[in-house]
Formats: C-alpha cells, sequence, structure tokens
C-alpha cells in the first residue's frame, strides 16, 4: 500500500502563502536524517530536500495564496493546500498520514498524527519540502519588497517585521485577517477618516 505523508509550512507568518507538501517514500527510500524540519538546519533542509525529490516515489507541493487565507481562514486554506498537494501526486494513495490533530475533508483513507513530523519519515519528508519551498519564496518576496526583510524572518510576526510594518505599511503579500496587519489596515483607514 502507498503510505502519503503530508505537512504544512507557513500557518504562522503575517504574509506569504501557506504551503503543502505530499510525499510517498516507498519501504527502500535509503533516505538518512529525515527529521522534523523545523529541528534541521538550513543547510540540512536543503540537501534533504534534492535527496527526497530524488528518491520518493513520488511527491508535489501545493500552496494556498494570502487572499485565500484571508477569504477562509487559516485552517482552511492549509486544508485546501494539502488537499492540492495529494491531488497533484499522480497516484493515489492507499492512506495518507497528516501531521497534527485534524484532517482535510477529502476521500482518502487517513490518520492525522500528533508530532507525526517527527514520528513518520513521510511526513518528515513533507516538512521538509514544503518548509524549503516556502522559505525559496519569501527569498524571492524579499527581492520584491526588500523593505520588510523577508529574507531574514519569512514573514513571521519577529520584531523586526512588526516595525517594518509600522514603517512601510501592509504588502501585497501580506495577510489582511491577521491581527497585527488587520489592526495597521483599521488604524490607516481610522486615520483617513478621522
Amino acid at each position: 500500500m502507498l503510505i502519503c505523508g503530508v505537512d504544512e509550512a507557513g500557518r504562522g507568518p503575517l504574509a506569504g502563502a501557506v504551503y503543502a507538501a505530499a510525499v510517498i517514500l516507498g519501504p527502500d527510500h535509503g533516505i538518512v536524517g529525515l527529521a522534523d524540519s523545523k529541528k534541521l538546519s538550513e543547510a540540512q533542509r536543503e540537501r534533504l530536500c534534492v535527496e527526497i525529490k530524488a528518491r520518493a516515489q513520488a511527491w508535489a507541493i501545493a500552496l494556498a495564496e494570502p487572499h485565500e487565507i484571508d477569504r477562509l481562514n487559516i485552517l482552511q486554506a492549509t486544508f485546501l493546500a494539502m488537499s492540492r498537494a495529494v491531488a497533484k501526486l499522480g497516484v493515489a494513495p492507499g492512506e495518507v498520514l497528516v501531521d497534527g490533530n485534524r484532517l482535510p475533508k477529502w476521500h482518502y483513507p487517513s490518520r492525522a498524527i500528533v508530532k507525526g513530523d517527527a514520528l513518520v519519515a513521510e511526513i518528515s519528508a513533507a516538512s521538509i519540502l514544503a518548509k524549503t519551498a516556502r522559505d525559496a519564496e519569501m527569498i524571492e518576496m524579499h527581492g520584491r519588497y526588500p523593505q520588510y526583510g523577508f529574507d531574514r524572518h519569512k514573514g513571521y510576526p519577529t520584531a523586526d517585521h512588526l516595525a517594518a510594518l509600522q514603517a512601510h505599511g501592509v504588502s501585497p503579500i501580506h495577510r489582511r485577517s491577521f491581527g497585527p496587519v488587520k489592526a495597521l489596515l483599521a488604524q490607516a483607514q481610522a486615520s483617513l477618516f478621522g
């Protein structure tokens, strides 16, 4: 039976898309060092990303854009990205193992596994692909919007990022439904009409 691991990256940031990856490794993948992507260095993630893409039986990465996050909410947008990733695999998995405690509404036999990214090789692999893809996109966004420092904080609400938001306002890739961004937009609107 084909076991597919699914994980996401980027639920917490104030900017950028939320990414999800789906990975079918197969029993003899031979990839050493798979772990929760947050526990690995950037160099380790990059090396493993290349290896996963080369050795996995199937893999896919998908995302939900900031406007979809604002429209749906972050949980539903994450599920949308996960559904898109599994659909892109090109093969139907026998079972899908999802990191966390909730599952998207889909027709695949599935299990949610808390801390699955540390316990299940397929989920670890998915977490690495999702994180490296999202980080690469945020570095690309830094080229477009250098004033925010996306290359450093990847859109997470660091003190630097919050200060840049105050100084420069909201960019097209910021999530308008997220607290600090929403508050800034409300403040800007109030000063227009105040």
